[in-house]
């Protein structure tokens, strides 16, 4: 395989600002503090933290002929992506959003869909598509053509092959399950956040939840529960759940997108499967102690030591390490980021 990780689906181009607790009237002016630009996206920013931990990755998806898609190309080569099957599709603008985050952190976002709704991957291109270890599809919901069957077909061709497939959606809606349910046969892993799932469920309760989305076929179910960290059900039986780090809020913009290239990197990595979701979540944490997507994530390295040293969060029964199934220390693996990073330069 050529890839460790292939990123399919809604890159975006971020500009962010924080602190923003209204919109000015009229023609005033708000000065803010932080201002940045950013790869963002279900895709586009799992791709750059997998590429950060050492993974060799290429992105796929669509941008425009505009500045904005010049900047999300040269940005990804920044770190390396490979952008090949990265389309510039005529008549439409690159999918963007300005981001006004919050001083609690949460992020209110004006959006233009753009690209994402366009791209389309052809036969021709399948064979590269799927020339990789781990295949994540993020963005379902967004892809006006790739969600009109191009993503089922792709997702079960990728488990023919043996390919490990994880799915994540955007903000999704009750009428988004009928996109994602012919997906969920063919993905090991599916990793929305807790209001997502509800959404596509119309159920509430998380057991309940994962349940019904086990019922469709998926191999696993991964909730991220924001503060409340997150829970793993298979259909083997498994149960597992983890907290959350804790840690000081800056920005949420991109935590559950980081989420799923942290647990790409530990399934990369071969390790167990509550040590994957830990460096998800820890992957998540340090994205949102800054601002814009990835901003917080550098290397795998780092991620370790953040894992280390950071605590673990204090929930109202007093409880943290007990809502682990293990508690070990992550054990240190860095030179398998550095075999990715070395493979990606042959």
């Amino acid at each position: 395989m050529t890839f460790d990780y292939t990123a399919l689906g809604f890159h975006t181009f971020d500009a962010l600002c924080r602190p923003v607790s209204a919109i000015p009237p009229a023609g005033g002016t708000t000065f803010v503090e932080d201002f940045a630009l950013a790869i963002s996206g279900a895709a586009g920013s799992a791709a750059v933290v997998a590429a950060k931990h050492g993974l060799s990755v290429q992105a796929v998806g669509g941008v425009g002929n505009d500045l904005m898609g010049d900047w999300v190309l040269r940005r990804f080569a920044d770190f390396d992506v490979d952008t090949v099957l990265m389309q510039r599709c005529k008549d439409v603008a690159t999918s963007s959003s300005i981001v006004t985050t919050r001083p609690d952190g949460q992020r209110p976002a004006l959006h233009k869909l753009g690209a994402t709704g366009a791209f389309y991957v052809d036969d021709a291109q399948i064979d590269r598509v799927l020339d990789t270890r781990i295949l994540h599809l993020g963005g379902v919901g967004l892809m006006d053509a790739m969600d009109r069957g191009r993503n089922a077909e792709i997702m079960a061709e990728a488990a023919k092959r043996g390919i490990t497939t994880t799915l994540d959606v955007f903000a999704s809606t009750p009428e988004d399950f009928a996109r994602v349910q012919p997906l969920l046969a063919h993905t090991d892993y599916f990793i929305p956040s807790e209001e997502e799932a509800a959404a596509l469920s119309g159920l509430t309760d998380l057991e309940d939840i994962a349940s019904f989305l086990l019922d469709q076929g998926t191999g696993a179910v991964i909730l991220t529960l924001g503060p409340n960290g997150a829970m793993y059900r298979g259909q083997d039986g498994t149960r597992i759940d983890v907290p959350a780090y804790a840690i000081e809020m800056v920005c949420s913009c991109g935590c559950g997108d980081c989420f799923n290239a942290g647990f790409a990197t530990g399934l990369h990595l071969g390790w167990e499967l509550t040590d994957c979701i830990r460096i998800a979540q820890a992957s998540s944490a340090q994205n949102a102690t800054g601002l814009g997507s990835q901003a917080g994530v550098t290397t795998l390295e780092e991620t370790l030591k953040f894992m280390e040293n950071t605590p673990l969060q204090v929930y109202a029964d007093g409880i943290t390490q007990g809502r682990h199934d293990e508690t070990d220390a992550i054990p240190p693996r860095p030179e398998n980021a550095a075999a990715g990073r070395a493979a990606r330069s042959s």
